[in-house]
């Protein structure tokens, strides 16, 4: 029923397992064992950031489109609290005019949100049938007989790459699996928590849209933690580390470009307005030590010499001499001004 399916997943299942055993050799040739799970392990993780480095661009237009598509939310009621309980085709038909009138004015599209969903899709299920082949001894490429053999007897925490939950043998299995569910869960449901509560105004969180997101936001790890336990631990690996990869790309576009009227975007200018402050702090602090710290240079080389100044002010301090007095005339009598014989 799926033989058309599977073939069209043939070329990625290809490109999977090129990427994976490209990984592997470079790993243990800088001296990984080549029959380690961690380097089966960490040869998955390297095909995740390949694959994540090339829907870079889906992923800024995806954040985009998911804010746009908030930020537009007030409009979008608008126009359906204006066509509420109009059903005839007239109605119908104008309300869509307007509505992709709007998409259009906005630049956004609802379908653009969903792209890296859709892309990861068919190179999650070629990874899941090139893990899955492992333990049926199936080559693909690249991925020789000699390489699964190795893979399949790769032990991870005691656990093999190419085993699940619903098939474990070993407690090691069961635990690594629960383990990696949990985690593939959390990290879901972070990602999805932070494009809501961080990167929305308050006047795009009450609508339809906005409630269909959260309650994706608990439906998604929900999903996952059901559907995990039918995943191979590669698989599971595989997830988890493209959802840090998700929520630490997306904490860093937030932080760069936050929504308009967005808690990221409050943060955002309070770090540029500390940033501003500390700035002209800095500036002003240089200025004023600048000039402090210019002393007063002498004219010469000579040593100053005291000023005069300062001599006569120590010999103010001294008591006025007494005024001399006036020559005595022969006969002892001293001579008066102003008086005659």
């Amino acid at each position: 029923m799926f033989d058309w399916f599977y073939t069209l997943l043939t070329p990625l299942e290809y490109a999977v397992a090129a990427i994976m055993v490209a990984f592997h050799t470079v790993l243990s040739s800088i001296g990984l064992p080549a029959d380690s799970g961690w380097t089966w392990a960490l040869s998955i993780v390297g095909l995740v950031v390949v694959i994540r480095i090339l829907l870079i661009p889906l992923f800024v237009k995806q954040i985009r489109a998911s804010r746009a598509m908030q930020l537009i939310q007030p409009q979008m009621k608008k126009i359906q609290e204006k066509y509420k309980g109009k059903n005839d085709t007239a109605s119908r038909q104008a309300m869509q005019q307007e509505t992709m009138a709007l998409y259009k004015e906005s630049g956004t599209n609802p379908f653009a949100s969903c792209l890296p969903i859709l892309l990861q899709s068919p190179i999650f299920f070629a990874l899941f049938r090139v893990l899955n082949g492992i333990s049926q001894h199936k080559t693909i490429g690249p991925f020789n007989a000699a390489l699964v053999e190795q893979a399949d007897h790769a032990k991870l925490f005691g656990a093999q790459l190419s085993d699940t939950f619903t098939h474990a043998n070993t407690t090691a299995t069961r635990v690594l699996t629960v383990v990696l569910i949990i985690l593939m869960s959390l990290t879901t449901f972070t990602t999805q928590r932070q494009l809501m509560t961080k990167n929305m105004p308050a006047s795009a969180l009450d609508n339809p849209f906005a409630r269909q997101q959260k309650m994706l936001l608990y439906v998604l790890p929900l999903f996952f933690a059901i559907s995990g336990v039918n995943f191979p631990i590669g698989v599971l690996i595989y997830w988890l580390t493209t959802n840090l990869w998700s929520m630490g790309q997306q904490f860093y576009v937030i932080r760069r470009m936050p929504a308009p009227g967005s808690e990221a975007e409050k943060a955002l200018k309070a770090r540029q307005e500390r940033k501003r402050a500390t700035l002209q702090s800095a500036e002003a602090a240089v200025a004023t030590g600048g000039e402090a710290a210019v002393p007063a240079a002498p004219v010469s080389g000579q040593r100053q010499q005291p000023k005069r100044q300062k001599r006569n002010q120590r010999g103010a301090t001294r008591a006025p001499a007494p005024a001399p007095s006036a020559p005595k005339r022969p006969g002892g009598s001293s001579s008066r001004p102003g008086k005659n014989r």
